[in-house]
């Protein structure tokens, strides 16, 4: 019996070769109607034999494209129209944009292997791609995904890209970056020192500046790299000194995966995610030191393959391991033009490699690491973000959060779908704040978006918890801690109560005072704050946080007449110790403090004597790299009547021990107390904050809550730290309301 059926698709189905995957469906199926784009999916007519589209549905649903994630399929019959064949229509406009956007995707082997065909057109064109593969959130101006709403529609296509352009049969039908040398961006090299502009040979010229030595920067998808050969230690040292970036890893651009294997330990896991379409940044074991200067004092090295064309390129022609990093001025977010490479960095950066396709949105790489089988972001961005759930919720409101101060992203929700944006950055300047704005205004342009209410977290001097008070519209404010949670609870679909357990470096407290070693009982609604860590002092403040020894002094003055601690005292100048003193005991600038996140830093300056830290996590990573598995010993556990964690005798007891069993007693006994609140408890525990980035705690408590028979629940597909602050928020009104 011959019928005719609607299909409403919603989800990441644009840009995507959704369209010509339903065309060569229904021409596979002998069915006619019509497919098109419009604001809220895609939108298609089938008409034929019941039993042929009953085949077509299946496919539609089990078998689409590779980059497509189809959220709801609405489907009607209706009458029948007597198409007389398929055709793919014209996008149309609707009343409601709503078409999640896809996050830009790394370079296809269709396309690297046409790249490297030497009787392909495009062979050595580092600017190909295809539906499969290259730009999409970064070129994008507002939906739906056509070439007239994106950085390509200034570039008139040849003949040739036409064709296969308006091809259904072609994996570039629709293609909107469709190019080729003829018709595409026009790659460039600039050496600022020479002080000349060329596009003859460009890579070339960039590869010989690399392998002489220099350091130099290369466009990227959604910004600049700066790039340097990282077997060279004197130019990784300059690089150092000239971006002021003492410590902090560098990544690691590899050529390849057996490169890669050449200078580390990689598993299973981290090399499906280093061969993945996203190819992240995978922080892996490292073997072989390319120099000690790249990731000193830790036993990490962050590293990912070629994801475009002219990374591909450079790294065939370097032929080494290369330093490629963000682009940017500390604390700022990523570069995306050349004028801002040449005013910014133009001191840093020799020369550079760009090319004439405007970045609308700038989006940073991915950093993910793995706990055993456990995924867990440091970084959320290129490939993974924006990044859309669809929901149950029915809510008139158009909700925006604002997330956090650090790590921020903001999200949205508009008919029941909610996106996360990629990872802006910290908003500690007025750059910074300038991009998380421009972020909020990308949003509103995709989907006309005017929010009718904002959440923001409690903290009062957040920037943007000030821009929220700005606007003049209804604010909800949602408690930090809880919001980590709430982020993880909608992750994994839980509704009844749980035992979060919320650990971070900062946070606004409900006592006002600085959360971050939290132990609550919640629901969607509601919280309790049941454990935490006894607070101490922050002594000068803020300063703490990079002054961590100020952090171990206050920890262990209470214990002044013990002389183990007083031979750590004594360790500080007479006029620093009069003043950290009188702040201790007058209260002067010493904000109370319960996060996990700053014990960590007390630790640090105890086992390794480390004064201060230059960037977020260092001191975790420098413990972590020190733990050794062979000591099962840890300290005692001990929660006063209050419910207030003592630890004061895991620092004395540092002062005694080797650094070594040190760290391992450390970590050992903050997995150990997990495990003994959880089992008091007895509920689902969600693990959440940025603490729980911490690889080796992270492996550590899952082993013994397994032991235990306890279900835990951590950040699988967002980030544990404050990156995922937004969608507990938005959680939280949608729950609240």
């Amino acid at each position: 019996m011959k019928i005719c059926k609607t299909y409403e698709i919603e989800g990441i189905v644009q840009g995507v070769g959704f369209r010509p995957f339903v065309f060569m469906l229904a021409k596979k199926y002998l069915l006619n109607g019509f497919v098109y784009n419009r604001s809220v999916g895609v939108y298609a007519e089938v008409e034929g034999e019941e039993e042929l589209i009953s085949k077509f549905e299946f496919e539609l649903q089990n078998h689409p494209p590779v980059l497509a994630h189809i959220d709801k399929i609405t489907q009607k019959t209706v009458p029948l129209q007597n198409f007389t064949d398929f055709k793919i229509l014209k996008s149309k406009a609707s009343f409601s944009k709503n078409t999640p956007i896809s996050p830009d995707i790394s370079l296809c082997p269709d396309c690297l292997r046409e790249m490297r065909d030497k009787n392909n057109r495009r062979f050595g064109y580092v600017l190909i791609n295809c539906t499969n593969c290259g730009p999409r959130y970064s070129i994008i101006k507002t939906v739906p995904y056509d070439r007239i709403n994106t950085s390509m529609s200034v570039f008139e296509m040849c003949e040739e890209c036409r064709a296969e352009y308006n091809d259904p049969s072609n994996r570039r039908y629709h293609a909107q970056p469709i190019s080729c040398p003829k018709c595409g961006p026009k790659i460039t090299f600039t050496d600022i020192r020479g002080g000349f502009k060329t596009d003859t040979e460009p890579l070339e010229k960039l590869a010989k500046a690399i392998k002489s030595g220099k350091i130099t920067a290369l466009k990227g998808l959604g910004g600049f790299h700066i790039i340097c050969d990282a077997s060279n230690e004197s130019t990784v040292k300059l690089l150092r000194e000239k971006k002021r970036r003492p410590a902090k890893p560098f990544a690691i651009l590899m050529a390849s995966l057996e490169m890669a294997k050449e200078y580390c330990d990689i598993t299973e896991c981290e090399q499906e995610a280093l061969l993945s379409r996203e190819k992240p940044i995978v922080l892996v074991k490292k073997r072989n030191a390319l120099n000690d200067i790249i990731a000193p004092h830790t036993d990490r090295l962050g590293i990912f393959l070629p994801y475009t064309g002219l990374l591909v390129g450079i790294c065939e022609l370097v032929g080494r391991p290369l330093i490629a990093t963000s682009a940017n001025i500390s604390g700022e977010p990523i570069i995306t033009t050349a004028k801002e490479i040449e005013n910014k960095l133009g001191g840093i950066v020799d020369a550079y490699v760009d090319f004439d396709r405007e970045i609308i949105n700038f989006c940073d790489d991915s950093v993910v690491q793995f706990a055993g089988k456990n995924s867990i972001f440091l970084r959320l961005s290129r490939g993974y973000a924006p990044k859309s759930f669809k929901t149950s919720y029915e809510c008139k409101e158009k909700i925006l959060a604002l997330g956090a101060h650090q790590k921020s992203t903001i999200a949205v929700f508009n008919d029941t779908n909610i996106t996360i944006s990629p990872y802006i950055g910290d908003l500690e300047s007025i750059k910074s704040i300038e991009m998380f704005e421009r972020t909020i205004d990308t949003f509103r342009r995709f989907y006309d978006f005017n929010p009718s209410l904002l959440v923001c977290d409690k903290h009062p001097h957040y920037a943007s918890v000030m821009w929220a008070k700005r606007q003049n519209m209804p604010i909800i404010e949602v408690q930090h801690h809880y919001a980590h949670i709430l982020s993880i609870m909608f992750e994994h679909d839980i509704k009844d109560e749980v035992l979060g357990i919320s650990w971070d470096g900062t946070g606004f407290g409900d006592d006002k005072t600085i959360w971050g070693g939290e132990f609550f009982l919640c629901d969607l609604k509601h919280y309790k704050r049941v454990y935490s860590f006894k607070p101490f002092k922050l002594l000068g403040g803020d300063g703490s946080i990079k002054n961590i020894d100020r952090i171990a002094f206050s920890i262990l003055y209470p214990a002044k007449d013990n002389a183990v601690a007083a031979a750590f005292l004594d360790n500080f100048s007479k006029e620093q110790k009069y003043l950290l003193e009188q702040s201790y005991k007058k209260d002067i600038n010493a904000l109370l403090c319960s996060s996990v996140g700053r014990l960590f830093d007390a630790a640090a300056a105890i086992i390794l004597k480390q004064k201060s830290v230059t960037y977020d996590g260092e001191s975790g990573l420098y413990l972590e790299a020190l733990y050794d598995k062979s000591v099962q010993d840890r300290y005692a556990v001990v929660i006063d009547k209050n419910g207030m964690v003592e630890y004061i005798h895991w620092f004395l007891g540092m002062l005694e021990d080797e650094p070594k069993v040190a760290a391992s007693k450390f970590i050992n006994t903050l997995a150990a107390l997990t495990v003994h609140i959880a089992k008091k408890q007895r509920k689902k525990v969600v693990l959440g904050g940025g603490v729980f980035q911490n690889r080796t705690l992270v492996e550590k408590i899952a082993e013994l809550l397994e032991k235990e028979h306890i279900e835990f629940f951590l950040a699988k597909s967002i980030s544990p730290n404050d990156s995922s602050i937004a969608l507990g928020q938005i959680t939280y009104a949608l729950n609240n309301l």
